[in-house]
């Protein structure tokens, strides 16, 4: 059997503030929560992919400090640009956009870049062969 990709854990300093994020932009929801050693852990995953890829985000982790010319980021497919610009707006509404919205070359695509709560860019997509609507889309 080869290995799967089920989840990705980050340490974040702001857990609560980082749940309410994930929630909003990325209509993640809470689908597990635990203490261990007095720190709390949550899942969040997208609904309907609950058993195969979750976020576990661990409360006590120190804040990421992007440096110049980092683009690391976590990528979210969105189903249309006007969705893309919606989002940009209310991360602008909310002083949080890092990258207002850009049209890029296949297969970057349309896209804008918003800060968490714990400093990691989350970009939003659209038009990569990657995510909803991507089946009929050459990679």
């Amino acid at each position: 059997m080869r290995p799967t990709l089920t989840h990705l854990a980050l340490h974040v300093k702001h857990l609560n503030a980082c749940i309410a994020f994930y929630e909003k932009y990325c209509q993640l929801r809470v689908i597990h929560k635990r203490e261990k050693h007095d720190k709390h852990i949550v899942w969040m995953s997208e609904k309907g992919a609950e058993h195969t890829f979750v976020f576990v985000f661990l409360e006590g982790g120190p804040y990421h400090a992007t440096r110049a010319m980092d683009y690391s980021h976590l990528g979210f497919a969105v189903e249309s640009k006007e969705e893309v610009e919606r989002i940009a707006q209310i991360a602008e509404q909310d002083g949080i956009l890092e990258w207002p919205p850009v049209q890029e070359d296949y297969p970057v695509g349309y896209y804008c870049g918003v800060k968490d709560p714990n400093g990691i860019f989350v970009e939003f997509s659209y038009g990569q062969p990657l995510g909803p609507g991507s089946e009929d889309m050459p990679f």
